[in-house]
């Protein structure tokens, strides 16, 4: 095992203890839970190791919509 593989699980298993929901980017499902972490998240610099997003993103887009909505 390399040492990024022994480190990624060991991150991967302090994260999920954390409430996140890890995910690979091919395989993303932002409904899965309120917290997912998302392997190799691709960044205009390159794949981000882990990117955290949060279900108040989602919650955000929602009340806009719906406001929008309304007008």
């Amino acid at each position: 095992m390399t040492p990024e593989t022994k480190a990624r699980q060991q991150i991967d298993q302090k994260l999920e203890q954390a409430g996140w929901v890890i995910q690979d980017m091919k395989q993303l499902n932002l409904g899965a839970a309120i917290g997912v972490a998302v392997r190799e998240y691709p960044t205009d610099t390159g794949p981000a190791d882990y990117m955290h997003l949060e279900a108040a993103l989602a919650s955000f887009r929602d009340v806009a919509v719906g406001l929008a909505q309304r007008v």
